[in-house]
C-alpha cells in the first residue's frame, strides 16, 4: 500500500515528514533519509490496529499540484 509523504527542512535543520493522507501522522529526522524511515514507522504504527479493508475509508483525499506565479 502506498501513501503520499511530504518532507520539509525546517529552520532548525531538521526534516519534518508528514503523511497528509493520514490525519496527524507526522515524524522527523536529521536527514531526509531519517525522516523517511521515521515516517514509514509512524505510518505502520498508525495503521497497526486498523483492519486492512478499512484503510481506504480512513485515507483523506489529497491531491498535489503546482501553481505558477
Amino acid at each position: 500500500m502506498n501513501f503520499k509523504v511530504v518532507i520539509q527542512k525546517d529552520e532548525d535543520g531538521r526534516y519534518n515528514a508528514s503523511c497528509p493522507e493520514l490525519k496527524g501522522c507526522n515524524s522527523y529526522g536529521n536527514s531526509p533519509e531519517d525522516a523517511l524511515k521515521n515516517i514509514r514507522e509512524a505510518i505502520e504504527l498508525y495503521l497497526e490496529d486498523i483492519p486492512r479493508d478499512q484503510i481506504p475509508e480512513i485515507k483523506c483525499q489529497v491531491e498535489f499540484t503546482e501553481v505558477a506565479i
